[in-house]
């Protein structure tokens, strides 16, 4: 049996990919390469470059490889764009997610894991946030999120079909082993932006909100290492197969670190103290988000390994100097076209 990774050529859908792999797992890729690469799967894995929501891939991938579980990670993430192109964001990421669910439950492929977010929540009255929280997204990105997750509710009461629904904090760091990181040039995540500014690939770095309700001033989010976030993804897998009950959970560390901070983490791992310069708040960021990951340490028994913020921000250091200099490692799968 084989699992489909949807987004496996990206940055976290990969570091799945590399897990499955290590595992010894069959794996089949399906990733448009819009933001994803190639290089980042490994040969062991199929890459087949498609659409998630062409159904036409979806059959002929049904048709070649004997699927038992989808782990769905392609989908658009930027809140500022969302705010500005809801329409694209409802068709990427929840029109998609219909027909994948809908190729799922034709295919009697029972086991399904969700790409979520912390979005769902929208603006916190408190944290760390717990997933019996109030959903109530203050952006189309949350909402596009949550409407897959009305989805794949109401599809397990209806088919034959489990799943986990996984709502991630903010994910930086890249592989321990150097494979692989986020390597998308005009990324907007913080860690990623920082660094690129420590080693002269930006201009500095803008600071959005000092006037948030915060110690400092700045957003506050709770960062998790992508390693960690994986390990979560790879017991939801076993859970699943196990024949365990349809779930959601937080994936963060219960604790957050602002804007400011991961900038004086940065500054000391690289060793360089860049220009940052102070903006107004960006549209759709609440001022703290950070999970309350009790229940997924109970039920799936989830220990994260890299709770640290200058491991992770030394990693993804090491993996941008990488992509500036570039030495990453190649030579992955041989994409396949139907």
């Amino acid at each position: 049996m084989a699992i489909l990774v949807t987004g496996g050529a990206g940055y976290i859908g990969g570091h799945m990919v590399l897990a499955l792999v290590d595992a010894g797992e069959q794996v089949v890729v399906l990733d448009d390469l819009s933001t994803g690469f190639a290089w980042a799967v490994p040969a062991a894995a199929t890459l087949v470059v498609g659409d998630s929501g062409d159904e036409a891939k979806l059959k002929a991938i049904a048709a070649t490889h004997q699927i038992d579980a989808i782990a769905h990670f392609a989908a658009k993430i930027v809140v500022p764009e969302s705010v500005s192109d809801p329409l694209g964001y409802y068709l990427n990421n929840t029109v998609k997610a219909r027909t994948l669910l809908e190729f799922a439950t034709r295919n009697g492929i029972r086991n399904f894991i969700f790409s979520s977010t912390a979005a769902v929540y929208g603006e916190p009255s408190v944290n760390p946030i717990f997933e019996e929280a109030p959903t109530a997204p203050i952006n189309p990105y949350g909402r596009s999120k949550l409407m897959v997750e009305w989805m794949l509710e109401d599809a397990a009461h209806a088919h034959d079909l489990s799943y986990v629904a996984l709502r991630y904090f903010n994910v930086a760091g890249a592989d321990p082993k150097g494979r692989l990181g986020q390597s998308t040039p005009n990324a907007t995540h913080l860690i990623k932006v920082a660094v690129q500014a420590a080693l002269g690939m930006r201009r500095g770095l803008d600071i959005y909100g000092t006037d948030y309700a915060t110690a400092d001033g700045t957003c506050v989010r709770d960062y998790i290492h992508v390693s960690d976030l994986i390990a979560a993804h790879i017991l939801a897998l076993k859970h699943l197969r196990a024949g365990g009950e349809s779930l959601v959970f937080n994936c963060g560390y219960g604790h957050g670190h602002s804007v400011r901070e991961v900038v004086d983490v940065v500054k000391k791992v690289s060793g360089v103290d860049f220009e940052t310069r102070l903006a107004e708040r960006r549209p759709g960021d609440p001022a703290a988000l950070v999970a309350g990951a009790d229940r997924i340490r109970t039920r799936l028994g989830w220990m994260p390994q890299h709770d640290n913020l200058e491991e992770i921000v030394t990693q993804a250091y090491d993996w941008e100097r990488k992509l500036r200099d570039g030495t990453i490692p190649k030579a992955r799968a041989a994409p396949t076209h139907f």
